[in-house]
């Protein structure tokens, strides 16, 4: 029996915006030569990051497509428990092409060398536009709105593809690397199916990976004279099943384990993966989506490409039914996956917000 979808809060909108001190967003903003100090709009007090020896688990993809069912095994046993644990792991010899991944990034940097009135054909207008170019966003947290020092671009790539036309094979190289992270997010997903217990092919069918969504998004993080005082990206969880990001060997990612932050480090071509609000929902709660946040530094540009990756727009996502006949309940209400998305883009990093309110609340 189909379980019905729940109504989402509605929630305040995340836009691009021009004070009067930016009017052509963070990169123009930051290559001012006389800029010694943010503006006041953009003052953030962040959580210290605290010192951990733990390390990010590392996962070899190669081992998930292995003829050897013994180390098939071992690597969906050590995947479970990265997604349990942790939330994040460091994902290596998945098989995309370093210069596919290097292309990624370059063809980014170069979206946001473009001339201004040519990125501005891609400024939002409402939140389900499939392209997004945002100069500045601000966010509205309780009692204050936050510019954040990043400017972005966003297309949906799956199931229907959408890119800007430049640079120059943009939209051939992301069509590419989209495609490719798909294959290797469904592989990952039929592992961790595996390891939750489920029928072969039950993960595939419940959220329609056939037509499962992808979003591409690209971040520009400038140097920033005083990057304690601002932030790329506050903490918030991802929306998705699994998202991937890559990025330019500029640090800037961090994670909160264990209720500490901690800098992430990852080997040269290797993807940075971690489980989203989708995976957790569908798990009954026994993978975590865990809270994560981009710092930014005074020396050096960083670009992220993050793919998130998640079931059918159409899809209605609750706990499996397998895990909650297990569980003797569901921990979480049954939610339309394109409206968990818009509503989490229209304000993107307000924590948990969605998360929270897909719980079933103890009475």
């Amino acid at each position: 029996m189909a379980a019905m979808a729940t109504d989402l809060p509605q929630q305040p909108v995340a836009t691009s915006v021009e004070p009067s001190n930016m009017n052509s967003g963070v990169k123009v903003l930051a290559e001012s030569t006389d800029l010694k100090s943010i503006p006041s709009e953009f003052s953030f007090v962040n959580e210290p990051t605290g010192s951990n020896s733990d390390s990010i688990p590392i996962i070899d993809f190669s081992l998930l497509t292995s003829g050897n069912p013994d180390q098939r095994s071992k690597v969906i046993q050590e995947l479970g428990k990265a997604c349990e644990e942790w939330g994040f792991f460091v994902l290596v010899n998945h098989g995309i092409q370093e210069t596919l991944m290097k292309a990624t990034i370059d063809r980014s940097l170069e979206f946001f060398d473009l001339p201004e009135e040519e990125k501005r054909k891609y400024e939002s207008k409402h939140v389900s536009d499939p392209i997004k170019y945002g100069r500045g966003s601000v966010i509205t947290t309780s009692d204050k709105k936050i510019f954040l020092w990043r400017d972005f671009i966003k297309s949906y790539v799956h199931p229907e593809f959408h890119c800007p036309d430049k640079p120059q094979n943009f939209r051939e190289i992301i069509f590419e690397y989209a495609e490719r992270s798909r294959f290797v997010a469904r592989t990952l997903l039929q592992g961790i199916s595996e390891n939750l217990g489920l029928e072969e092919g039950f993960i595939e069918e419940a959220l329609k990976l056939d037509s499962m969504f992808q979003l591409f998004a690209a971040n520009y993080y400038p140097p920033c004279p005083q990057p304690d005082q601002a932030i790329g990206l506050p903490p918030h969880t991802d929306h998705g099943l699994l998202t991937f990001l890559i990025h330019n060997e500029v640090a800037g990612l961090q994670i909160q384990h264990n209720g500490k932050w901690f800098n992430t480090n990852s080997p040269q071509n290797s993807i940075l993966v971690n489980t989203a609000d989708q995976l957790e929902i569908f798990s009954n709660g026994r993978y975590t989506s865990v809270k994560h946040r981009a710092v930014v530094n005074n020396q050096s540009t960083r670009i992220s490409v993050v793919i998130p990756n998640g079931p059918a727009p159409d899809a209605i996502v609750g706990p499996a039914s397998p895990l909650v006949q297990r569980d003797g309940r569901p921990l979480y209400r049954p939610l339309k996956y394109i409206d968990y998305v818009e509503t989490q883009l229209s304000n993107p990093v307000d924590g948990k917000v969605n998360l929270d309110y897909a719980k079933i609340q103890d009475n």
